[in-house]
């Protein structure tokens, strides 16, 4: 296990259960979680397929236990999983920490998703917290239109005062945002990224400024990307080095790696373009900067 970063933002290249082992109890205020779904996948070699459902199922239940253990009392949980198993996950946590929401996340498809059953068009997450009665959510972060005021401009009859619906209020637990796509601008070499806008709503609702944000699968690293855009702190735990790499360049935390230079792959249709500006490290936000990196071993 190698730890990465500086005081502020932290990866930690290794295991999810020896990493996790590692941090401090009650020290995390908010944490995102999007682990493999054991469906196959192929990340950079490593395959995403456990030898029967109770392996994979017990292999999370041990992350989720220690998920909860580093999580603040004031603390926020997210996590995700294929659909046929955030069942198993549900009733897992339920006795373990407060479930206060079960969120589709939707997403339209350019392509035919299945011929002889409808195809999956979604993905499930649920939204716990340590303690209901004293938790951070930012409602007034995260306002949506209200299309029935907004739009339609019907009366509310019950108000002392009759007037318009409000234009703006608290998203449901229906999201609805694009999938991550070759040609998107924010797009990294990773089959399952997260969208920044998704990420965005939960780090601004469910944290404030100076919190720390953990992701024990990081992946391609927008959670820690979008942390550190908000003005949180946050910690990556990733086990793939190719996905390392991805986390120090976009979290400006290096420009080398053994050696490597960190650059941003060129996609196909970037080849031989005259504008080079579209190599630039996108995001959603501006202010990307670079940093010094600091390593230790355990």
């Amino acid at each position: 296990m190698e730890i990465l970063g500086n005081n502020k933002h932290k990866i930690i290249y290794g295991d999810v259960i020896e990493s996790l082992n590692e941090i401090e109890n009650n020290s995390i205020d908010l944490i995102f979680a999007d682990p493999p779904y054991n469906i196959g996948k192929d990340f950079n070699g490593r395959k995403d397929k456990w030898k029967t459902e109770e392996d994979y199922l017990n292999w999370c239940y041990k992350w989720l236990d220690l998920c909860i253990e580093k999580l603040s009392d004031k603390g926020s949980f997210y996590v995700m999983t294929a659909t046929q198993y955030m069942p198993f996950f549900d009733i897992y946590l339920r006795s373990k920490i407060n479930i206060m929401s079960r969120i589709v996340w939707y997403y339209d498809s350019s392509g035919v998703q299945a011929k002889k059953y409808y195809g999956s068009m979604y993905e499930p997450i649920l939204y716990c917290v340590k303690d209901k009665n004293n938790y951070t959510f930012n409602a007034k972060d995260i306002l949506v239109e209200a299309k029935t005021g907004a739009k339609r401009k019907l009366i509310d009859y019950r108000k002392s005062v009759p007037s318009i619906y409000n234009t703006e209020k608290v998203p449901g637990n229906v999201w609805e945002f694009p999938r991550v796509r070759y040609r998107m601008e924010e797009y990294e070499k990773h089959p399952t990224q997260k969208p920044i806008s998704l990420l965005n709503r939960i780090i601004k609702a469910s944290s404030n400024k100076g919190d720390v944000v953990l992701d024990p699968f990081s992946g391609s690293f927008t959670t820690c990307f979008v942390a550190k855009e908000l003005g949180r702190k946050s910690i990556g735990i990733e086990i793939q080095e190719d996905y390392i790499k991805i986390g120090l360049r976009r979290l400006g935390l290096a420009s080398q790696y053994n050696g490597q230079t960190l650059e941003k792959e060129t996609r196909t249709f970037e080849i031989n373009k005259e504008d080079n500006l579209s190599l630039i490290q996108p995001t959603l936000f501006n202010n990307y900067n670079n940093g010094t990196l600091i390593h230790s071993k355990y």
